[in-house]
């Protein structure tokens, strides 16, 4: 007990103060049927994106986050939130828009409208939406450039990702032998989403492959950095008297018995 005591052992308590303010984001990602492709081997489009966006979603540390899905309609799969545990379980949820028994098809103003609207209310110096898709606007009511131009209304910055390799891609396709695959054309509306970045003053990558997707949203994730400043408390609170004390009582306890019970005769 005395040598632990010498010691010094310590009980510490952290206390973290944050000054500044974090960024507020949207990620809006297709589910619409196409993104079944099989192009980001061994993952589909959807479960590739889901990967990535997971690990972006582990480095930031001190921004409110929500998530926007659409196929033919859009729907908000996460407010935004600073609960990053529940908003990777949410992300975790996300399946393709017919294995949910939605209507297929890729409303892209729809989504970005919808990821607009969910910052519409926030204080934050920075808001900005990332938009995931694989395809061509070809439902909604709502026009890609509107949405785009009421996103500039409100301050926010919308980065735009393309998802997917030219050409033909494989894609699997239920027969009567099992599962199979069959190669279809991969199309992206690349003009109207470099259209939707420029409108918001950001930027529009493509991403042909699972390595190339986590670089960019490492990119975004260098460029949109929060502007916060933290400092750490730490208290220190000495744990060497709850040793001493029973130390000397055995001390006592020793030279009590060395005179009693535990003598030495000569």
């Amino acid at each position: 007990l005395l040598i632990v005591a010498v010691a010094r052992p310590q009980a510490s308590r952290e206390r973290e103060i944050v000054r500044g303010r974090g960024v507020d984001i949207v990620l809006a990602m297709a589910i619409s049927g196409s993104m079944a492709a099989l192009d980001f081997e061994p993952q589909n489009r959807l479960e590739a994106a889901k990967q990535v966006i997971g690990e972006f979603i582990s480095g930031r540390h001190y921004d409110r986050i929500g998530i926007i899905v659409f196929a033919r309609e859009a729907f908000s799969q996460c407010p935004p939130t600073f609960d990053y545990d529940v908003l990777r379980r949410l992300l975790t949820d996300v399946e393709l828009a017919p294995h949910l028994g939605l209507d297929d098809g890729t409303a892209i103003g729809m989504g970005l409208a919808q990821a607009a609207g969910m910052l519409q209310n926030s204080d934050a110096k920075s808001r900005v939406i990332i938009l995931l898709t694989d395809g061509v606007n070809n439902a909604g009511q709502i026009d890609p450039l509107t949405a785009a131009q009421a996103a500039v209304a409100l301050g926010v910055k919308v980065y735009t990702v393309g998802m997917g390799r030219p050409g033909q891609v494989p894609f699997p396709v239920d027969s009567l032998f099992g599962q199979t695959t069959q190669m279809i054309e991969s199309e992206i509306d690349e003009e109207t989403l470099q259209r939707i970045a420029e409108t918001t003053n950001a930027l529009y990558f493509r991403a042909t492959d699972t390595e190339g997707l986590r670089q960019i949203y490492d990119q975004i994730d260098q460029m949109e950095k929060s502007e916060v400043e933290v400092q750490v408390f730490t208290r220190y609170r000495e744990l060497a008297g709850w040793l001493l004390l029973p130390a000397l009582g055995l001390i006592l306890l020793e030279m009590l018995l060395r005179h009693t019970l535990l003598r030495s005769l000569p």
